[in-house]
């Protein structure tokens, strides 16, 4: 890629996004404050970034995660030339830390990254207890630039999207759903396969990955025990309301064709994955999820929540799913689900609050009020970065071993897509990461910008494949 544009005194920030409805904005918005500190940033879907990765320039990749998957990419990174810093997006609403520890760290993984940023204190404490974190690398609670976008200063960067949501739905309850390890968008992704001959037992499926069986078979039970509540759920909310929209949104790698079978014989209802969740929570008259993230994001936003827990098994409740429904109100069947809408939609009941809430997300989260999480993540990596410039290049040898490497990873990964049993098929990476168009990103450019107080104009152009360099203005670059 020989027309990449850099700085040689600042090294480009590469910003991977795996799904895009629920990063795209705030890496944008990273991009944006990157660039007012000079950097400039390339941006696109994360698997087809690791496949190019020998073709970008030396720079600082910021990954969305650090787990086994990742161990042999961040090695050949490093022997490429690239820094690594790490946040996890996985952290605020995690599982119990022995658990947690075996699914989403890897230290083969973690011993290449310079930095982690942190979503708050709860999850630099989680970190630094990881038997073996490496030692001497530090943690910044920073926040996450997820919740940049839940602030109020930042909710016009949604205007349009709100008054859109609204003349399309008009007034509508919000179903998000969480239900990916039981109705995943192929069956591979489930805790669970199914057998492959009578008698045998489910092999493990993707998202039991690090889990013990009997954790994973508990976990099974529950959500589907919930995934079933729901999807009875929902048309009744649609009788019991018939005022009101029910929009149901399926977590990004769910499979939403149960939702859709609901929605062809409730006219009501509709199912819909379009664009961030913050828009939708500031359209919605209320939200009803379980243990969801979303329930997190609408109580920082004092946006009504409930958590309909029909099922509860407290060993996944207060272990996994503590905060979002801590910080929602909670109903335990349909009849108290429906007393508590019909409450908040008649203005008497707002979202929850209380002094054990507001203690809970102090400690989760950081960066909500004063600078933004992505200024302070930004100000790390600018103080990284002073001395990029007279940074040695890498061994001629370990770069060669670095591209044999990616090449040999590259055409497996490649391969692999194509066997029946992938879960990377194309029509799951589309559906992960549509194809998103200049003016698109020009336009969400423009609007953070404005909101930033800042005049000047980040350029932005496309390169192959799904990816854009976006550069510091004219008057902020440093010169090359």
């Amino acid at each position: 890629m020989d027309h990449f544009k850099i700085n040689k005194s600042m090294p480009p920030l590469i910003i991977p996004v795996e799904n895009q409805v629920r990063e795209l904005d705030p890496k944008l918005l990273l991009a944006c404050v990157a660039a007012r500190r000079g950097f400039s940033s390339i941006l696109g879907f994360r698997r087809e970034m690791h496949f190019n990765m020998g073709d970008f320039p030396r720079g600082v990749y910021v990954s969305k995660s650090m787990t086994h998957a990742s161990d042999m990419m961040f090695e050949i990174m490093r022997k490429l030339g690239h820094t690594v810093v790490a946040w996890d997006e996985e952290a605020l609403v995690h599982l119990p830390a022995e658990t947690y520890y075996s699914r989403r760290l890897s230290a083969d993984a973690m011993k290449w990254v310079s930095h982690f940023f942190a979503w708050g204190e709860d999850s630099a404490e989680l970190w630094r207890q990881f038997p073996q974190f490496p030692h001497g690398t530090p943690v910044h609670v920073t926040g996450n630039p997820r919740c940049d976008l839940l602030r109020p200063e930042m909710h016009g960067y949604y205007e349009a999207d709100i008054r859109r949501i609204k003349e399309a739905f008009g007034p509508f309850i919000l179903v998000n759903t969480n239900f990916n390890h039981v109705n995943g968008f192929s069956p591979v992704q489930n805790l669970f396969q199914p057998p492959r001959a009578p008698g045998e037992p489910p092999a493990f499926g993707r998202a039991a990955a690090g889990m013990s069986r009997e954790y994973a078979e508990g976990l099974q039970t529950l959500k589907q025990a919930v995934f079933a509540a729901f999807q009875e759920m929902i048309p009744r909310l649609a009788e019991a309301f018939p005022d009101h929209t029910i929009v149901v949104r399926p977590h990004p790698t769910e499979n939403p064709d149960a939702y859709h079978r609901i929605a062809e014989r409730c006219p009501r209802v509709r199912v819909t994955n379009e664009g961030n969740v913050v828009p939708w929570l500031l359209a919605t008259r209320a939200l009803v999820h379980n243990g969801c993230t979303t329930g997190v994001e609408a109580y920082v936003m004092g946006v009504p929540a409930v958590s309909y827990r029909a099922h509860v098994d407290e060993t996944y409740e207060n272990g996994f799913y503590r905060l979002p429904n801590l910080v929602s109100h909670q109903a335990f069947d349909l009849e108290a689900l429906q007393a508590v809408l019909g409450k908040i939609l008649a203005g008497e009941l707002g979202a929850a609050d209380g002094a054990d809430r507001r203690a809970a997300i102090a400690r989760y989260l950081a960066a909500r009020d004063g600078q933004l999480a992505c200024e302070r993540i930004v100000e790390v990596l600018a103080a990284t970065v002073q001395n990029h410039s007279r940074r040695p290049e890498t061994p001629l040898v370990q770069q060669l071993q670095g591209r044999l490497w990616l090449t040999g990873r590259t055409l497996l990964k490649r391969a692999k897509a194509r066997l029946p049993s992938s879960h990377n098929k194309p029509a799951f990476q589309r559906h992960r990461y549509p194809q998103i168009s200049l003016d698109d990103i020009r336009s969400r450019i423009g609007r953070f910008q404005k909101l930033l107080g800042d005049e000047s104009e980040p350029r932005v152009e496309p390169l192959h494949g799904s990816f854009f360099q976006i550069h510091p203005s004219t008057g902020r670059a440093h010169n090359s």
